[in-house]
This record gives C-alpha cells, structure tokens and sequence, in this order.
C-alpha cells in the first residue's frame, strides 16, 4: 500500500461505499481500476474499470477495505487528484477532481493539460 502523500489519487469515503456496492456484482477479489487515455472531446479521458490482477506497475491505493489501481502511464496524470462518487442532476458517477486539468467536458469524463 502506498503512503499517504505518495498515492497518485485520494479516494474520498464515499467513493469508497460506491466501490464496495458494486464490487458486490464483480468477480471476486475485483478491484477498481482508473486509467488515462488519449480521446474524449478535451484530449484525455477517465476510464473505469475493474481488475482482479496487480501489475508490477500499478499502485494501489487502499480505502475502507476497496482497492483502487492506477498504472504507471495513468500515475502522472493523476497526481493530486480526488475521486469521489457523485449523485446529481447529471446522474450518479465516479468523478475526478484533477488540479491538472486546465480544460474539461460538461459531462466530466474528458479533460486537457
């Protein structure tokens, strides 16, 4: 488990009870996993999915007892991030607050640097 103040990416609690919800349907030993890649309407997009492997480049941030995994390419365009689940007007969904991004979609899933 990475320390604190190295973890690309701070899981907030209630992000973490989302997790767990959904991993209640996933296989076992799933863990989340957020990646960046290249696309969306603003350059880069979040993608979510899950994994029941580790790579030997991931991290692994632990939270309330759900696993979240960021690769080594996805790491730097994480660092200092938060995830968090959301339930407004717009729907329920994971969003990352990225101090990054300089520019990003209405929807949230596609920013820029």
């Amino acid at each position: 488990m990475p320390d604190v103040d190295t973890a690309p990416l701070t899981v907030t609690e209630r992000a973490a009870r989302r997790i767990q919800s959904i991993l209640k349907s996933e296989a076992e030993g799933a863990m989340l996993r957020v990646a960046v890649n290249g696309g969306g309407c603003s350059g880069f997009q979040y993608d979510f999915s899950f994994d029941t492997a580790i790579t030997p480049d991931d991290v692994a941030i632990r939270r309330d007892g759900v696993t979240v995994l960021v690769d080594s390419i996805s790491r730097p365009f994480l660092e200092g991030s938060t995830l968090d689940f959301v339930d407004d007007l717009m729907g329920q969904s994971f969003r990352v607050q990225n101090p990054k991004a300089t520019a990003a979609c209405g929807c949230g899933t596609s920013f820029s640097i």
